[in-house]
């Protein structure tokens, strides 16, 4: 089990122990599950460096020797080396700036379509969910309350918390004009939650039965878990349409979609040792 499902962890600056070399890093779980012999290790380790974008000899440098982007590069790269079916990432790109982001998110799309991964990714940042999931799943103190596929569940969010989650998504144009749901009332505690629902407490459209009743989730494939859910009032436009975005993030937004010209090998750009490859989405201006 362990082989099939590895983990990306969000803070590329302490998931890399700073006492061993990449190379060593890469070795560990080769070793660990028997995935090649001894006398392959380099080679295999090569291959996984190339795989992620990163030149061959870096794997005798250290972690501190690199950026935030190429370390988690190298996390990606031994999350891969055991062959996994199965990637949960963990808020992968949250540490990182935007173009390097950008760049991160490129490598994880281009290396699902190659290799046949499926992601469990984990973000608070909606932006990024809405481009490179194929379908989410809402969480809301520990209960998931709204499942779809990414179009439908933007398009027409049914649970009161993803219509608040969506509503609060920043547009970077002044003039734009959207609903903002503003959420009142007190916040559960976490350890002690209420009984019923345990969005009651901040809902606008509670009523005396989600105090008592926790809401199962129905429906296929929009599923949702809210009494109400059928009752309530179309959703209002939450979200910006793309063409409402500033040319330059509209144009970062497209580069997770499509393939960029004159990559390397590895279907990215060549990143070399201690310094940043340029982003593969256009430059920020």
């Amino acid at each position: 089990m362990r082989r099939n499902a590895q983990l990306i962890f969000q803070d590329p600056y302490a998931s890399l122990n700073p006492r061993l070399t990449i190379g060593q890093i890469l070795a560990e779980p080769l070793a660990l599950h028997r995935v090649v012999g001894h006398s392959r290790r380099g080679e295999r380790i090569a291959e996984l460096l190339d795989l992620v974008g990163l030149e061959p000899r870096v794997a005798r440098r250290y972690p501190h020797e690199f950026s935030g982007g190429q370390r988690q590069r190298i996390a990606i790269a031994r999350a891969l080396a055991v062959e996994p079916k199965l990637i949960v990432c963990d808020e992968p790109v949250s540490a990182l700036d935007v173009s390097i982001r950008a760049q991160v998110l490129n490598l994880l799309r281009d290396l699902q379509r190659r290799l046949g991964l499926a992601y469990i990714f984990i973000s608070h940042d909606l932006a990024v969910v809405r481009h490179i999931a194929d379908s989410i799943a809402v969480m809301n103190f520990g209960h998931l309350v709204e499942i779809a596929p990414n179009d439908a569940l933007f398009a027409n969010p049914r649970h009161p918390y993803t219509r608040a989650l969506l509503s609060a998504i920043p547009v970077p144009k002044p003039g734009v004009k959207r609903e903002r749901i503003a959420l009142r009332g007190e916040m559960p505690n976490a350890l002690h939650p209420p009984p019923g629902c345990r969005f009651h407490t901040r809902c606008p459209f509670a009523i005396a039965r989600c105090q008592t009743e926790q809401p199962q989730l129905l429906g296929a494939p929009h599923s949702t878990a809210c009494h109400r859910a059928d009752e309530l009032p179309p959703a209002a436009s939450l979200v910006p349409r793309e063409g409402d975005l500033p040319p330059v993030l509209d144009r970062l937004m497209n580069a997770f979609r499509r393939r960029p010209h004159g990559q390397g090998r590895a279907g990215l750009d060549r990143v070399e040792p201690g310094g940043i490859a340029a982003a593969s989405a256009p430059r920020m201006q």
